[in-house]
């Protein structure tokens, strides 16, 4: 049953929110609310994701992130009792351009200087030795970092949940947030098709839906959904389990192993934004066709099963992790533009501190704030998938 009050109310129940709510149980802040409109966790973004986790980004920041987070997920079955399926395959990114190779090779230079020094430049023979399935036709080099892999967003959000719980928190499905209202300048209490909590903190961990929560607020959060497709084969013998996760940079076509065969998606460039779980089969057929031309072997191999799910895309492609200044009391962890999973247990952290200590502190993030959109101080992630 839905509380009148509570301390915090936590919006979102996919991976996001199930941190955020464990984290901050964690920290004995009171009474913990997390709402989730679907009727079990997971079911939005989380449930329709790839599952990739990586140290390789081209910020610090989100290098950072992801060094916290990817501890948890390697150590997730002794911290909560349920198995992350962490699976570290490696990330090899293949480049066509010298521009790419540059950006790339600054990058790996980042990467160690932030404290991931498994990270490696390759070459063309290099390339051919790890991938001999792979057609290399125009690639010039590549990176690769072995300790990026896999894991399992589901077992990881229910782990979290289970957490969270444990620590006191309450977990409401089914329940649909309607409004947001404030009183003497910051929040007051959160509304719902279940009812009413009075509250001073909301954590909006909505993903694709966080702007329209915000919305309810007042505030205009630029978070706009974008749809991302992928696909699965059936069997496909000749792809070893551990085959390494492959990335074409220049068009993001991906695969990896998946089950029995393979997991295969590539992001459309002419996707527009906006809140849809349809398949487009024509854009499909083109990622089958570019799947078909980097890994020849797929011609033996029938697909098995056809998703798309939503990113939650800024204009930076970095996600907003803070207090919004101009109302105090409502803070989001969104906007992760493809990288939430994967970083979802350093954000939920970050997020306890924030609101207990009043800043994060495991991770300098101030840049991560609402207000840079409208004072023109992005920063731009490049390694976006």
């Amino acid at each position: 049953m839905l509380p009148k009050t509570a301390d915090v109310v936590v919006i979102g129940g996919g991976c996001m929110g199930a941190s955020t709510a464990y984290y901050l149980a964690e920290r004995g802040v009171g009474s913990v609310v997390l709402l989730e409109r679907e009727k079990f966790l997971g079911m939005g973004s989380t449930g329709r994701n790839a599952g990739g986790v990586r140290y390789q980004f081209s910020t610090e920041v989100n290098i950072r992130l992801s060094m916290f987070s990817l501890n948890v997920i390697s150590h997730f079955e002794e911290l909560f009792g349920v198995s992350a399926s962490y699976r570290p395959i490696g990330y090899l990114f293949l480049l066509t351009t010298p521009e790419e190779v540059k950006t790339f090779q600054a990058n790996v230079e980042l990467q160690h200087r932030v404290g991931v020094p498994w990270v490696k430049y390759l070459s063309p023979s290099e390339i051919a030795a790890l991938v001999p399935l792979v057609n290399l036709e125009g690639v010039i080099g590549g990176t690769l970092c072995p300790r990026d892999g896999l894991a399992d967003p589901n077992s990881v959000t229910q782990g979290f949940a289970k957490g969270a719980r444990k620590c006191g928190a309450q977990i409401e499905t089914e329940t649909t947030v309607t409004g947001i209202k404030t009183k003497g300048g910051r929040v007051s209490s959160v509304v719902t098709n279940q009812g009413e909590v009075e509250t001073r903190t909301v954590v909006n961990c909505a993903g694709p839906w966080a702007a329209s929560i915000g919305k309810m607020a007042g505030l205009d959060i630029p978070i706009v959904p974008v749809r991302r497709q992928f696909f699965t084969t059936d069997v496909l013998s000749q792809i070893p389990h551990d085959h390494v996760f492959t990335i074409e940079m220049a068009t993001s076509l991906y695969f990896h192993p998946e089950g029995a065969g393979l997991l295969v998606g590539m992001s459309n460039a002419d996707e527009k934004p906006g809140d849809t779980y349809a398949i487009d089969e024509e854009f499909h057929l083109k990622m089958l066709e570019r799947a078909l031309y980097r890994l020849p072997l797929l011609e033996h191999a029938r697909v098995a099963s056809q998703t798309a799910g939503l990113y939650e895309v800024t204009p930076d492609d970095q996600p907003i992790i803070a207090q919004v200044q101009s109302l105090p009391g409502f803070y989001i962890a969104a906007g992760f533009s493809g990288h939430g999973f994967q970083h979802s247990p350093a954000t939920g952290k970050l997020m306890s501190e924030i609101i207990v200590d009043g800043q994060a502190k495991t991770i300098d993030i101030s840049m991560l704030n609402y207000e840079r959109f409208a004072e023109g101080r992005l920063i731009q992630e490049g390694n976006v998938v």
